[in-house]
């Protein structure tokens, strides 16, 4: 299969899921991430949620997002890396999620977000130049940049723990697309090392904030 072919199928395959969880409460429950049901041998929702969303306009900025940032990591890793990148990360995004909110066991979760950061974190590693455009900056930053921010961003949004925005989930996934691009694209490390080491400091900061209980 083409690497278009495989970002279709997943593209549809987030549709149509989470069409079926807007229509059907019960299916939407049943394989939402909720971390009672998990640490109860429901382990399967650690996937199936990564393909649900809340509400139409969550599924769209995900769905861009992919599509956006996909194209660098199947043009350089190929399919199957593209693949596995997106899986881990949406499995590294959710365990994250098990270890900071395990004794919270109402928490409930949905969404590709840890996925996609993934291969947004993927492409950055490839592509540490390309240019991102934030909202509220009228100009273009190089992705490197827009990691930092985003991670930095994260840290703050999981401390503050003042909306309904998974931040440890992106975390998570942005976690699964560093380790697997580097595991994967070995050239990685030696063409951009700055960047890997950069990228890495937020990650270690998270890691040293929670081992001090300050998250």
């Amino acid at each position: 299969m083409d690497s278009s072919g495989i970002l279709l199928i997943l593209i549809v395959l987030n549709v149509l899921v989470s069409i079926k969880g807007f229509n059907d409460y019960s299916f939407f429950r049943k394989y939402q991430f909720h971390m009672g049901s998990i640490q109860s041998g429901e382990q399967y929702r650690m996937l199936t949620s990564g393909f649900l969303h809340a509400d139409m306009a969550h599924l769209a900025f995900n769905m861009l997002a992919l599509y956006s940032f996909a194209d660098v990591v199947l043009q350089l890793m190929g399919t199957f890396s593209f693949v596995l990148i997106y899986f881990a990360s949406l499995l590294f995004g959710n365990m994250l999620t098990v270890f900071f909110h395990k004794n919270n066991y109402n928490y409930t979760a949905v969404g590709a977000s840890g996925a996609v950061t993934g291969i947004i974190f993927s492409a950055i590693l490839l592509f540490p130049n390309m240019p991102i455009n934030i909202l509220f900056i009228p100009i273009d930053i190089p992705g490197y940049i827009f990691g930092v921010i985003y991670l930095l961003y994260s840290i703050y949004g999981m401390k503050a723990n003042t909306d309904n925005i998974g931040h440890t989930a992106h975390i998570g996934g942005a976690i699964g697309g560093y380790i697997f691009t580097l595991l994967k694209a070995h050239y990685v490390l030696t063409d951009n090392l700055f960047v890997v080491v950069i990228l890495a400091i937020p990650i270690i900061i998270m890691f040293v904030m929670a081992k001090q209980g300050k998250l």
